[in-house]
């Protein structure tokens, strides 16, 4: 992660600072809670249903160990014991008390963590591919660019009060695992012609009431322009962006409005009119970032470990966890481990101050200090060796982290739901846990292969469901819960939007519903056809009838 100078840590404490003066005038009755409800959210702090609910910012998804032990100890110490991880790399923290937030944010400034655009319509936190520095996949280290994109968009006067939220993710590689095509800014690193590096830039992309799939307004723009260029979008948007309609007010309805080829002609024009030498980052600005980028040694090792391949040999659970669990590194002799947090019965994305712990001393002892979150609401240890895998999955299984299920059908999504979010209609926690225990034998999970399957609480779409294989979403009617199947969503790099399959389900109905679905593909898959590309192949009506017949 990018290391904070004596400026980053001067500006932490001041907000830090100002903070604890808002919330102590709001106890002392001097505020109303609607005087005080944006001066909350500008530092990340919600009231749910039964507390107040902290987010906090992890930029590009990236933790050191002594960060992961401060999140476990204030797990502990301010909740009741554990934190959710969520689709944009944060960690949200359920069970805060307003007097205690501003102790909080200073125990996070002191291993340079904060809560600043975690909420509000800014930009939010910058997410980027979980695998960065780590793949060999990746054309550049899409870490340099979003701390570039993170500390130009922190508190940028002109961008701080936009019509609506704004997310950007970037990836290096050319296998999507930020979901770059349905953000409100996804970037693309590529290489021109003459092989220098650039950026693919997609607008427009998003989900909640109306989805998107983001379309491509420029296919290659030079790196050194990528802040007045994103500038020129954001202007563009700031102009044009429907504060009059909180349902119309995202970028994606001004794209889908204007069309992609008049919304990239109005930016290009903007982008004329800007002096490029005052927004561009110098490139003595983008050498210091990209030297804090540059700091990992690995050893030189061979390509085989003969103590893994014995480990592996004889522990059949060994062998599983890396089929699903273990991806290849660039560098030879490491590999990159990622770690569930989907234990069967689990609450997705949740991790106890325990586990968070265990992983912290496994990242500093065998991942050289690097620890990150994916959007799906796992962890990655990005650089293990191989000679040391047997002892990560030894201890990751001691502490219930070792479920071997990366990207199969238990892998859930799965927003808080009723059970905390005052936005929610339905509860997702439990019908996650419920299509969990489907798939608990991961004899029949391995067969079923690669089934991503997302589950949001309201039509704001936190889980994710618009793009899953199987989605789903809950809907209220007439006071009870309902959930709303759709199929053959994407949100990789061959994103798609899924289909509605038919009418809602009741709660009951759901896990029974998937495990129709899994039938009818398992019984109409050519080869080892995935899910998602059996869907594509033979259509909706095939899964319709087989669900629709068991519900019935």
């Amino acid at each position: 992660m990018y290391l904070y100078d004596p400026i980053d840590r001067e500006f932490l404490t001041d907000r830090s600072n100002e903070f604890r003066h808002q919330v102590a005038r709001r106890l002392a009755g001097e505020l109303t809670e609607d005087q005080f409800k944006p001066l909350r959210l500008m530092n990340g702090l919600y009231l749910q249903l039964h507390a107040y609910m902290l987010r906090i910012a992890i930029p590009y998804g990236s933790l050191n160990a002594r960060q992961a032990r401060r999140l476990a100890w204030i797990a502990r110490t301010y909740d009741k014991g554990y934190g959710h991880f969520t689709t944009r790399q944060n960690i949200q923290f359920n069970w805060i008390k307003l007097k205690d937030a501003p102790d909080i944010l200073d125990a996070l400034a002191e291993v340079d963590l904060h809560a600043i655009q975690t909420s509000g319509n800014c930009i939010r936190n910058v997410t980027a591919d979980p695998y960065a520095g780590a793949t060999a996949e990746e054309i550049d280290d899409p870490r340099v660019w979003s701390e570039v994109l993170r500390q130009w968009s922190t508190l940028h006067p002109e961008f701080s009060f936009l019509p609506r939220k704004f997310k950007i993710a970037i990836t290096g590689a050319l296998t999507d695992r930020a979901a770059v095509k349905v953000h409100d800014i996804g970037l693309i690193l590529r290489k021109g012609r003459d092989g220098a590096i650039g950026f693919e830039v997609i607008v427009g992309g998003g989900q909640g009431r109306t989805p998107y799939v983001g379309p491509t307004i420029r296919s290659y723009l030079p790196a050194e322009h990528l802040l007045s260029y994103v500038e020129a979008i954001l202007r563009v948007y700031n102009r044009h962006g429907r504060r009059d309609n909180i349902y119309k007010a995202r970028i994606k309805i001004l794209v889908a409005a204007l069309g992609a080829e008049e919304f990239a002609r109005q930016v290009e024009e903007e982008w004329g009119k800007i002096d490029a030498a005052r927004a561009n980052l110098p490139a003595s600005e983008l050498a210091r970032v990209r030297a804090a980028f540059a700091q990992t040694r690995f050893e030189t090792l061979p390509a085989v470990s003969d103590v893994f391949e014995a480990a592996r040999a004889a522990s059949p659970t060994l062998q599983r966890f890396v089929r699903n669990n273990v991806k290849p590194h660039k560098q030879s002799g490491y590999a990159i481990v990622e770690v569930s947090l989907k234990a069967i019965g689990q609450t997705p994305g949740d991790a106890t101050a325990e586990q968070l712990e265990v992983v912290a001393d496994l990242a500093e002892r065998y991942s050289l200090d690097d620890l990150r979150v994916t959007h799906a609401q796992n962890l990655v240890l990005p650089h293990v060796r191989l000679d040391d895998l047997p002892t990560v999955h030894a201890a990751l299984e001691a502490a219930g982290l070792a479920t071997a299920n990366i990207d199969l059908a238990s892998d859930i999504i799965a927003c808080p739901g009723l059970d905390y979010c005052a936005l929610a209609n339905a509860r997702a926690i439990p019908i996650a846990q419920d299509i969990a225990r489907k798939f608990a034998d991961p004899d029949r999970a391995e067969k079923v292969g690669e089934l991503k399957i997302k589950i949001s609480g309201c039509i704001n779409a936190c889980g994710h469901h618009h793009v899953a294989h199987i989605g789903i979403l809950g809907v209220d009617k007439k006071g009870e819960e309902f959930y709303q199947l759709s199929l053959g969503g994407s949100g990789a790099e061959d994103a798609s939007i899924g289909r509605i399959l038919g009418p809602g389900l009741s709660a009951d109905k759901v896990a029974p519903a998937i495990d129709a679905l899994v039938d009818a593909y398992l019984n109409i898959r050519a080869g080892d056809e995935r899910f998602l590309d059996t869907y594509r192949r033979v259509g909706l009506e095939p899964f319709k009838e087989a669900v629709y017949a068991q519900a019935d």
